[in-house]
């Protein structure tokens, strides 16, 4: 894709990632159409008032929509600007609780938002890009999913559901041209923890953690800010990586695509505890893990020997 202008759909785009992502967009010379939701009395196109004036088609668009809703819009996206060549799935907001303190109304709704939301924007445009047999669906994860955050449940939850169902997802979608990837995001500047964005929505508390819900809450305020990650330098990598070009000439989009100085460092030790466990593994089980296409299969050594 390299030297191509394609066109993107990009959602929560009012400010932080979304926001950065869409002005990288435009910088490449491709054109975008940037999402946000209405909120306080404000409309979502009216938020995005200022990436119009960049230069980038705007529309309002909440995930928290009922399924038949978002999928009317999709198609009244690509009926008003034309093919989508990218989707990327930004929107999402944070929730803090703790395991026994969530009600299933309150973690649905934050995996409406989240993953569900996307989950269904992805769907309606999918018949879209099989048609044209060509595509990049781009979805928002988390570093979150390879560590444990206390009262980060109600967020990581829904991006550890997008690091399930993905990869299926990007195998199913293969054989029509079409490229599906995870954002695995670190800690960047946003307003992403600043106060009045992060929420205690909870209607139901427990006295006997009252002390690390305010714990938490308070260390994400202090946090605000202070993240290690750059939002321009990150969208910047995302739109490399997508159209191969910059310090991603040549390369194939991964699945997963890492981004922030802070997950390199999360996501190596996950890894290399994993693989200490995966030697145990093998040396209780004495078999072999062989993938054979879709598929995997375990041999013994001993079968090993025979073939």
């Amino acid at each position: 894709m390299a030297g191509q202008q394609l066109t993107w759909l990009v959602t929560g785009c009012s400010s932080g990632l979304g926001e950065a992502l869409v002005r990288a967009i435009l910088d490449k010379g491709d054109k975008v159409i940037a999402t946000a939701r209405g909120s306080k009395g404000v409309s979502g196109t009216d938020r995005l008032s200022s990436l119009k004036d960049a230069g980038a088609a705007v529309y309002e668009l909440d995930m928290a929509s009922p399924e038949e809703e978002i999928k009317r819009q999709a198609q009244d996206i690509w009926d008003k600007y034309g093919p989508i060549d990218v989707l990327v799935n930004n929107a999402g907001y944070i929730d803090i609780s703790t395991f026994e303190e969530m009600t299933d109304d309150f973690l649905l709704n934050s995996l409406r938002i989240n993953a569900l939301g996307p989950f269904t924007l992805t769907r309606a445009l999918l018949p879209h890009m099989r048609a044209r047999k060509t595509g990049t669906i781009l979805f928002s994860g988390s570093v979150g999913t390879y560590y444990g955050v206390p009262c980060g449940g109600p967020y990581v939850g829904p991006k550890g559901l997008i690091e399930g169902m993905v990869p299926a997802f990007a195998m199913e979608v293969a054989p029509f041209n079409i490229r599906v990837s995870i954002l695995t995001y670190g800690h960047f500047r946003t307003q992403v923890m600043a106060a009045g964005v992060i929420q205690d929505r909870n209607p139901t508390r427990l006295p006997e953690y009252e002390k690390l819900n305010q714990e938490v809450y308070d260390g994400c305020l202090d946090w605000n800010g202070n993240q290690p990650g750059d939002p321009r330098k990150g969208a910047e990598l995302v739109v490399e990586a997508v159209k191969g070009e910059g310090r991603c000439k040549g390369m194939e989009l991964p699945l997963r695509l890492p981004l922030g100085s802070d997950t390199f460092g999360i996501v190596r030790n996950s890894c290399e505890e994993l693989l200490k466990l995966c030697d145990l593994s093998y040396i209780l089980d004495n078999v072999v893990v062989r993938s054979r296409g879709y598929g995997t299969s375990y041999m013994t050594e001993t079968e090993i020997a025979e073939e």
